[in-house]
């Protein structure tokens, strides 16, 4: 178990070669840029998603479970783009109440998982593979995942809301033993935290077009949790304390601090993409790195292809060589 651990989060990033080649594979994945158009579909996925989300928490036994979500999004937005959210979804849903969970509910869920499916193209870009499968597969596939992080996400908010009020009994009522609600407080946020993962993790498995071993916890999966939640901090302090997107921007700051956190959050996913796909699958990623490096020292035709960077890789290899490793078997 150590062995593994250590060949999978710990060499690695103890490894120049292995940033090295991660910023690489990131310039040629043109990571950045995708990160921008998936901001994009991120802006168009995000309010039918809540809408969905808001029309399905009543039914839950909880109390002000909207409400209490809503005022997390405070908290964890820049404090434009929050109160953008909730005004948009406040006017959608009060035109829309009767209907949110009629044939309606469809089309919302299919505009909802628009986010979940330029994700899946943009990993398969991560792995160096095309999308074979079909496209009512892929479809569905992001529509199943839509569904999975909409489950993660109302059980990690009713974990918060429902935990916190039996935090607050367990500190009535162990008042000379704090021991214990400390440790319901860790386990809560452990569960939170094992959600968060486990979305990343169906993510990364189910939207490649790539046939491996399902792993809940993945270094990139790690990365992608850490980094979600660091970034989204860090930023909203930045916007509240240091800058003022509004006095640039005008009324439409608020959708310019949305898109760039959403840039962001793009940024952390397909990097934690990029990561697995040299650790997780390494001698295949790694034959890319090499194509690439061969391809910049050759003199090459415009606009060339990955097939030609891979033909001037071959023939830098020295002779007996069983030639580069086959790609990565695609999902039938």
């Amino acid at each position: 178990m150590f062995k593994d651990l250590n060949a999978r989060f710990i060499k690695p990033f103890a490894s120049f070669k292995f940033w090295k080649d991660l910023y690489n594979e990131a310039d040629q994945d043109q990571v950045f840029n995708n990160a921008a158009s998936l901001s994009f579909f991120f802006v168009l996925a995000i309010f039918p998603s809540m809408i969905f989300l808001l029309a399905i928490l009543p039914y839950l036994p909880i109390d002000n479970l909207s409400g209490e979500m809503m005022h997390l999004f405070a908290e964890a937005l820049p404090p434009s783009a929050a109160d953008l959210l909730q005004t948009t979804i406040i006017e959608v849903t009060s035109n829309k109440a009767q209907g949110l969970l009629s044939f309606g509910a469809l089309f919302t869920l299919w505009s909802a998982s628009s986010g979940v499916y330029a994700i899946m193209q943009e990993l398969n870009t991560s792995y160096d593979v095309r999308e074979t499968r079909s496209f009512l597969k892929v479809r569905g596939l992001s529509i199943l995942l839509t569904l999975v992080f909409g489950v993660a996400i109302i059980g990690s908010f009713a974990l918060i809301v429902s935990g916190g009020l039996f935090q607050t009994w367990l500190d009535k009522t162990y008042v000379l033993n704090p021991v214990i609600p400390v440790l319901f407080q860790v386990f809560r946020w452990i569960v939170i935290l094992a959600l968060l993962l486990s979305g990343f993790a169906a993510l990364y498995y189910y939207g490649t077009n790539v046939e491996q071993k399902f792993k809940f916890i993945t270094p990139g999966a790690v990365v992608g949790v850490i980094g979600l939640i660091a970034v989204s901090l860090l930023f909203r302090l930045y916007v509240s304390k240091f800058s003022d997107y509004s006095a640039t921007y005008g009324s439409i700051g608020a959708i310019v601090v949305l898109m760039m956190w959403f840039y962001l959050a793009g940024i952390v996913i397909l990097l934690g993409s990029e990561i697995n796909a040299l650790i997780e699958n390494g001698p295949t990623k790694q034959d890319s790195v090499r194509e690439n490096d061969a391809f910049k020292s050759k003199p090459t035709p415009e606009n060339p292809s990955k097939s030609e960077r891979r033909q001037v890789s071959a023939s830098t290899k020295s002779s007996g060589s069983s030639g580069p490793s086959s790609p990565a078997g695609a999902h039938s």
